[in-house]
Formats: structure tokens, C-alpha cells, sequence
């Protein structure tokens, strides 16, 4: 039998779908993780453009785009709930987010990802940077993906 589930990754409209992204969030890194709600929720979300996953109609998946520059953006606080791991969700995010950077002629995109899901990320055209580092206690790495 096969199962077929309804699926998209969209830009959020916000503020109607926040409840919905910080809900992932604190489902993911603060009680998963144990990451303190102030270093997850660090003022930086009204500045990003926030995408949103669906399966089945239910939030999902989430991540944010933030512009550091006019040539390079980070996407940050990829994140996806643990029951609807392993479907492909994070990478179909990844592109949404990436294919907006490159709308707005961003060269590189930068993440800062956690070392577990270093292979996807590098699956995904991204190159490690330097050495692992630790953020919020969590062993990470900063990976570039060239755009142009």
C-alpha cells in the first residue's frame, strides 16, 4: 500500500503562522535540546523571513532567512519535529530557503549547522568552514554554500 501525504514548505505568513513556528521551535530545541528560550527566541525574527513546512496540514518544519549582507544571508533555526523526521522536510526547506536568497542576488549562504546533520547539509551543496565549534552547548560547524 502506498501512503500519499500532502507536503509543502512555504514562506510564512506572518503574523498568522507564529504560533505555529515558535511552537516547532520550542518542541525541538528548547524541550528536545534544552536550549534556553533566550538564545532560540534572540530578537532576530521580525528582521527574517520565516518559512513553515506541512504535512497533512499540520506544522511541521520551520527555519529562518536572515540577510547579513548585500551578498550573503544565514538561514537559521532549521527545525523539524521529531514524528515528522526522515521524509525529506529539513532539505525541502533548505531549497525554499536558498531559492529566496538567490531571488534577492545573494552569492553565498552561510548556516551554522549541528554536527549530526552535517550530511545533509553537505548533500545540499554546503562546504564546512574551519573547525566545530560549540553553540548553545550543542557541537556545530559553519558550512558556505556559493549561489552564483
Amino acid at each position: 500500500m502506498i501512503v500519499m501525504h500532502d507536503f509543502s514548505v512555504k514562506i510564512a505568513n506572518l503574523p498568522d503562522e507564529w504560533e505555529k513556528i515558535a511552537a516547532i521551535r520550542v518542541a525541538v530545541f528548547q524541550q528536545e535540546q534544552g536550549i534556553d528560550a533566550a538564545l532560540d527566541f534572540d530578537g532576530q525574527d521580525r528582521g527574517c523571513q520565516q518559512f513553515i513546512a506541512y504535512l497533512d496540514q499540520q506544522a511541521v518544519g520551520t527555519a529562518r532567512l536572515r540577510i547579513l549582507d548585500a551578498n550573503t544571508a544565514k538561514i537559521e533555526r532549521l527545525a523539524v519535529l521529531s514524528s515528522a523526521r526522515g521524509r525529506g522536510i529539513a532539505k525541502q526547506i533548505m531549497h525554499k530557503a536558498t531559492e529566496l536568497a538567490a531571488q534577492h542576488n545573494i552569492q553565498d549562504v552561510v548556516i551554522h549547522a549541528q554536527m549530526y546533520v552535517q550530511d545533509l547539509h553537505q548533500q545540499l551543496g554546503f562546504v564546512q568552514e574551519g573547525e566545530p565549534f560549540e553553540e548553545v552547548g550543542i557541537p556545530h560547524v559553519k558550512m558556505r554554500k556559493k549561489l552564483t
